[in-house]
C-alpha cells in the first residue's frame, strides 16, 4: 500500500498533442530540470546533461602576426591564437602543396629538345606559365602570349610540356629503375573534344531519334535471346523424342532375363522439360501402385488438360487397371503423349514465326527495299534454305522486327 501511494503521488508530464519529441525536450528534461545555457554533450540519447565546466584556468590567447609561406612578398598578418603556440609554423602552410615543373639547361635542350616547330624563348614562356599557375593548361592557353609566339591550342601546349618531361625522364633516370613516363596522345584528346562537341551541338530530333534505336536496339536484343532460347528448348525436345524412341527399340529388342543392372544407369538422360518425369518410390513401407499413375506437380493445368483430350481421342480409359504391366505402358504413353504436344506448341510457334516472316518479306517487296527471294536449295535436316537479296533502300525505312504471341496447336487446329 505504501509503494503504490508513492507512485501516485509522483506526477508524470506528458508531451502535449501535436508537439513534436525535440522542441518538449528543449523545455524540460526527464528531471524537469531547466534547459543549459551552454551546449551539452549529447552521448547519452536525447537526454540533455548541463555543461560540464571546470575549475581550471582558461588558456591564454594572444593576438599575434605571422606569416604565410605560400606568399613570396613577405605579407605580415594577424591572428587571435594561444599563447602556448607562439612562434610556431602557419598550420594551413602544409596545405600548400606545389606542382614541381622540371628544369632544363641550355645543352640539354641543344641536345634532347630542340624542335623546329618550337623556339627556346617559347618553350621557357610554357614552363614558366606551368610553374605559374600549377599545370592548370586552359588557364595557360588563356595567359600565353599569342602575339609574340605562334598561335597554340591546348593539346599543342601539352603535347610540347609532356615530350619534354619524357625526354628528361629517360635521359636523368639511372639504369635499371623502372621508370613512369608521363604519355599524352594529343591527337586522341583532338578527336575526343570534336566528338563531345558534335555530342553537345545535336538537335532535338536527333536526341529523339537516338533514343528510339536505343529502344529498338534493346527490343532486338531480347527477340534475339527468346529465339536462342525456344531453338535450344526445341532442341532438346527433339533430342528426347530421339532418345526415347531408341531406348523403347532397345528394350523390345533385348529379352528382359539377360539384362544387367548396370545398363540402367548407363541410359541417355533425357532432358527434364521433355514428357512427364515420375517419381521414384524407393522407400520402404507398402505403397499402391495408382500412386505411380498420379501425375507430378511440375505438369501444369493446361498440358494435363490437353493430355485428357488426347487419351479419350484414342480411347484409352483415364483410369485403368493398375496392374504392374499397365502402370508402366500407361505412363510411358502419357509421357511420349506430353512430349508430341510440347513438339506440336514448339512447331506451332516457327510456323508463326515463319508466316510473320512471310507477310514481313511481301510488304518489303512491295516497299521495293528488297529484292526478289530465291530459293537456293535445302539443308541436310530437310529445312529449305532461303537468301534475301536486299536493295539500295535505306535502312532506317526498313521494318526492324515483328511482335506478336505464338500461335497455340489447338488455335492452328482450329484454323486448319
Amino acid at each position: 500500500q505504501k509503494k503504490s501511494k508513492k507512485s501516485s503521488e509522483t506526477l508524470t508530464f506528458k508531451r502535449p498533442e501535436g508537439m513534436h519529441r525535440e522542441v518538449y525536450a528543449l523545455l524540460y528534461s526527464d528531471k524537469k530540470d531547466a534547459p543549459p545555457l551552454l551546449p551539452s554533450d549529447t552521448t547519452q540519447g536525447y537526454r540533455t546533461v548541463k555543461a560540464k565546466l571546470g575549475s581550471k584556468k582558461v588558456r591564454p590567447w594572444k593576438w599575434m602576426p605571422f606569416t604565410n609561406p605560400a606568399r613570396k612578398d613577405g605579407a605580415m598578418f594577424y591572428h587571435w591564437r594561444r599563447a602556448a603556440e607562439e612562434g610556431k609554423d602557419y598550420p594551413f602552410a602544409r596545405f600548400n602543396k606545389t606542382v614541381q615543373v622540371p628544369v632544363y639547361s641550355e645543352q640539354e635542350y641543344q641536345m634532347y629538345l630542340h624542335d623546329d616547330a618550337w623556339t627556346k624563348a617559347e618553350t621557357d614562356h610554357l614552363f614558366d606559365l606551368a610553374r605559374r599557375f600549377d599545370l592548370r593548361f586552359v588557364v595557360i592557353h588563356d595567359r600565353y602570349d599569342h602575339q609574340q609566339f605562334k598561335k597554340r591550342s591546348v593539346e599543342d601546349l601539352k603535347e610540347r610540356y609532356y615530350h619534354i618531361c619524357a625526354k628528361l625522364t629517360n635521359i636523368r633516370a639511372a639504369p635499371g629503375t623502372d621508370l613512369k613516363i608521363p604519355v599524352f596522345d594529343a591527337g586522341h584528346e583532338r578527336r575526343r573534344k570534336e566528338q563531345l562537341e558534335r555530342l553537345y551541338n545535336r538537335t532535338p530530333e536527333q536526341v529523339a531519334e537516338e533514343e528510339y534505336l536505343i529502344q529498338e536496339l534493346r527490343k532486338i536484343e531480347t527477340r534475339k535471346k527468346e529465339r536462342e532460347k525456344r531453338t535450344q528448348d526445341l532442341q532438346k525436345l527433339i533430342t528426347a523424342a530421339d532418345t526415347t524412341t531408341e531406348q523403347r527399340r532397345a528394350e523390345r529388342k533385348a529379352p528382359k532375363k539377360k539384362l544387367p543392372q548396370k545398363k540402367e544407369t548407363e541410359k541417355p538422360a533425357v532432358p527434364e522439360t521433355a514428357g512427364i518425369k515420375f517419381p521414384d518410390f524407393k522407400s520402404a513401407g507398402v505403397t499402391l501402385r495408382s500412386q505411380r499413375m498420379k501425375l507430378p506437380s511440375s505438369v501444369g493445368q493446361k498440358k494435363i488438360k490437353a493430355l485428357e483430350q488426347m487419351l479419350m481421342e484414342l480411347g484409352v480409359d483415364l483410369n485403368p487397371m493398375p496392374t504392374e504391366e499397365i502402370v508402366q505402358m500407361f505412363n510411358e504413353l502419357r509421357s511420349d503423349l506430353v512430349l508430341l504436344y510440347e513438339l506440336k506448341q514448339a512447331f506451332a510457334n516457327c510456323e508463326y514465326e515463319l508466316q510473320m516472316l512471310r507477310h514481313r518479306y511481301e510488304a518489303l517487296a512491295k516497299a521495293g527495299s528488297i529484292g526478289p527471294l530465291s530459293v537456293e536449295g535445302t539443308h541436310p535436316d530437310g529445312q529449305a534454305g532461303l537468301s534475301i537479296e536486299e536493295g539500295k533502300g535505306d535502312a532506317k525505312d526498313q521494318i526492324i522486327d515483328v511482335v506478336g504471341a505464338p500461335l497455340t496447336p489447338n488455335s492452328v487446329r482450329r484454323k486448319v
